[in-house]
């Protein structure tokens, strides 16, 4: 598979529940529906949005089945499988990989603190097994693991598989010299899409966009199109969007849950226990947020 082929607007997708805290599986395919038809080029599937962390292993393979099976090749799937040990994450990229999901990603080794060597060693086990093209998912704010361009290019030399990163550390200016590597690199940040295209970013991967793709489709379209200043408007709307649904308040998993919940009149629960779900207030605001963007 080329690598060329991943790019564009890819939402983290969200991993819904029912009112009991288990997975939803027909929201999870309504989701996936609904940011097909709005064009969407791929999914982050189980991801940091995805909650995987928080996961059983069980249902993250059920995960993998559930979309891979929902989309029947019609865009790329890039299934997490990070855990903390080389072993589950093994067993899941095998597993995704069997299944058909087009990609991996996955968060290096965390809460021990490990050796460069180590990590790469993760990698390299991660990738043998599924044999799919990989993206290594930079998460420093939550693995406390900063996957520097010294440490990229280490595990780029030793992982054949590797193609690529989701970049969600502080220093988007890494993307220009990840580019320069040759790697394909998303920004992880929503609000910084445009700015990132311009440095390197072949395109976004972040929540946000499982909630109102069209949005972000529409910076994406507006800049491949040499609509710059087109683009710019859009990015500052989907910038404002994302404003306003933080300013709701409440944990961002459940504020995504409930908003897309609302907006395609399905269930999608609240962030898994022990995020706390939103309080009577911060569902109203957000049922006003959902409504203006509807009108």
């Amino acid at each position: 598979m080329d690598k060329r082929d991943f790019k564009g607007i890819v939402p983290a997708l969200i991993t819904p529940m029912n009112a009991e805290g288990a997975l939803h599986e027909e929201s999870l395919r309504a989701v996936f529906e609904f940011n097909v038809e709005a064009g969407v080029h791929g999914f982050w599937v189980a991801g940091g949005t995805g909650e995987s962390i928080l996961l059983s292993d069980g249902e993250n393979r059920r995960i993998a089945e559930i979309v891979s099976d929902q989309n029947r090749g019609r865009v790329k799937n890039i299934m997490h499988v990070g855990a903390p040990t080389t072993e589950r994450a093994v067993a899941l990229a095998r597993y995704a990989a069997s299944v058909g999901v087009e990609a991996i990603c996955c968060i290096p080794p965390f809460f021990y603190r490990r050796t460069d060597e180590e990590i790469v060693e993760h990698y390299r086990a991660v990738g043998d097994a599924a044999g799919l093209p990989l993206f290594v998912y930079n998460l420093p704010s939550a693995t406390r693991v900063e996957i520097t361009p010294v440490l990229i290019e280490k595990i780029q030399n030793a992982v054949p598989w590797t193609i690529g990163l989701k970049h969600s550390a502080t220093d988007q200016m890494h993307i220009r010299t990840f580019a320069r590597m040759g790697l394909v690199c998303f920004t992880g940040n929503s609000r910084m899409v445009l700015p990132a295209l311009t440095i390197g970013a072949v395109g976004c991967v972040d929540g946000p966009l499982n909630v109102a793709p069209e949005l972000w489709m529409a910076i994406w379209n507006a800049y491949a199109g040499g609509r710059l200043r087109e683009a710019e408007a859009a990015q500052e709307a989907a910038c404002d969007f994302v404003d306003r649904m933080l300013a709701c308040g409440g944990t961002y998993h459940a504020l995504a849950k409930v908003a897309l919940g609302m907006r395609l009149g399905i269930e999608c629960g609240n962030a898994r226990a022990p995020a706390a779900p939103l309080t009577p207030q911060q569902r109203d605001a957000l049922e006003q947020l959902v409504q203006s963007e509807a009108q």
